[in-house]
């Protein structure tokens, strides 16, 4: 995961590279019983909020910039106020309610805010002249030494939704290696509301795995789950931990499997024994081929 960004209410994909309505399809969702409805305050007031945006409204250039917010963030783009209440509602607020409802319980421990910049152009100008940075990536990114979500939101809006995963999983469950945090994120990166919850789609990951898969290239699940921050970022992994995201979504596994790992994280900081028991099996080489033959079947587009 343009700049009059229209979308689905009810069907919603997004990707790094565009925003698209996809027909309804039925996507199994975990059966988690008692699941909370995602709470819409914070612990944040509305003086908290006006300070952040007067530190804010000192970064900003003179010229045509609008503020908005949109707990348990502030947005700031170069588009009329109309067109980010309209960003902010059908993509971050929706985000943030669907992954409130199956995972996350606190909000950021701090403001963070969402730079929302309209085309190419304006990103680059932009990310230059507010933050004296030059963007790595078309899509978007976040700045730690800003605290900030830097988008170029004519890509679409799956990077931004990637992005928005990461601080709700670093107040909820600081532990997560990273292997589960960029696959749970990545997962969103092409998405859709299905039965009112979040649900991943297929996406342009699919077919370097496949590559992958077919070249026998993959390490076992056991050597991801075990990588450090260091390890997994060096090498191309986010395909193969969307994947077994994707994988466990499909079969209503997923939301079960973040919680059980939440829950037992200090016994099993890797995920890898919960993972094999919310698998129901030990035999990880089996399952592997099954989730490989899985993979190869899939499709994108």
């Amino acid at each position: 995961m343009v700049a009059a960004l229209a979308l689905a209410v009810n069907h919603i994909a997004c990707n790094e590279n565009r925003h698209t309505v996809v027909a309804p399809k039925k996507v199994p969702i975990d059966n988690v019983p008692n699941v909370k409805k995602p709470e819409t305050s914070t612990g944040f007031s509305s003086v908290d909020y006006t300070r952040h945006i007067e530190k804010i409204k000192n970064k900003i250039p003179n010229e045509n910039f609008s503020i908005i917010i949109e707990k348990p963030f502030v947005v700031i783009g170069d588009e009329s106020t109309a067109t980010l209440r309209q960003l902010s509602k059908q993509t971050i607020r929706w985000a943030v309610d669907m992954l409130k409802q199956d995972y996350f319980e606190k909000d950021p421990a701090e403001i963070i805010d969402i730079w929302l910049f309209k085309d190419d152009q304006s990103y680059k100008k932009y990310t230059r002249k507010i933050f004296n940075d030059t963007p790595g990536t078309p899509f978007g990114y976040f700045s730690r030494e800003h605290n900030a979500l830097i988008m170029n939101i004519a890509t679409g809006g799956g990077t931004l939704v990637h992005e928005i995963v990461h601080p709700f999983m670093s107040a909820n469950f600081p532990e997560c290696p990273a292997w589960f945090n960029e696959g749970l994120a990545s997962l969103y990166e092409q998405c859709r509301e299905d039965k009112g919850h979040i649900s991943g789609l297929t996406n342009w990951r699919l077919a370097g795995l496949q590559d992958d898969i077919k070249a026998n290239k993959l390490p076992s699940f056991e050597w991801l789950t075990h990588t450090t921050d260091n390890e997994f970022y060096r090498g191309d992994n986010y395909g193969q931990a969307r994947y077994l995201c994707y994988y466990l979504q499909q079969k209503q596994m997923l939301i079960r499997f973040y919680h059980e790992f939440r829950k037992n994280c200090t016994q099993d900081p890797s995920g890898y024994e919960t993972l094999k028991k919310v698998l129901g099996g030990k035999d990880m080489s089996a399952f592997r081929k099954r989730w490989e033959n899985f993979v190869l079947k899939l499709t994108f587009p």
